[in-house]
């Protein structure tokens, strides 16, 4: 329910909740990259490649605006405290999804195993 809220975002490709047995609510994001591109035109912002522009302070103020306005609709153990922002699409090529689009939670578990042992140290 919180994924397919979050997804509602322009912003927003896809996104995983992780935190089952934790003390809060995280999350594994992938932005629309289309659609950063475009706003970052709009807005004056040079748009060099994903990977830089996930670490651009515009942009994480941006994506942080977006995770505010969507955990507004949740209780406070169900809202995303903390996210990592990661910098391509998850497509059924690079194993992320299935053919009919659904997440495959075990494989983004290992995947990223770093970065969601980062989020919840």
């Amino acid at each position: 329910m919180i994924q397919e809220k979050f997804k509602e975002s322009s912003f927003i490709d896809n996104i995983i909740v992780i935190g089952e047995n934790q003390k809060f609510a995280a999350a594994l994001l992938v932005p629309d990259f289309n659609h950063l591109k475009s706003w970052c035109s709009i807005k004056g912002h040079e748009y060099t490649s994903n990977s830089e522009m996930i670490k651009n302070p515009i942009v994480i103020k941006r994506i942080q605006k977006e995770v505010d306005k969507y955990n507004k609709y949740f209780g406070d153990t169900e809202k995303i405290k903390k996210y990592e922002i990661i910098d391509f699409e998850w497509t059924e090529q690079t194993g992320e999804i299935t053919p009919t689009l659904k997440l495959k939670r075990i494989f983004i578990y290992e995947k990223y195993k770093n970065r969601i042992d980062k989020i919840f140290t």
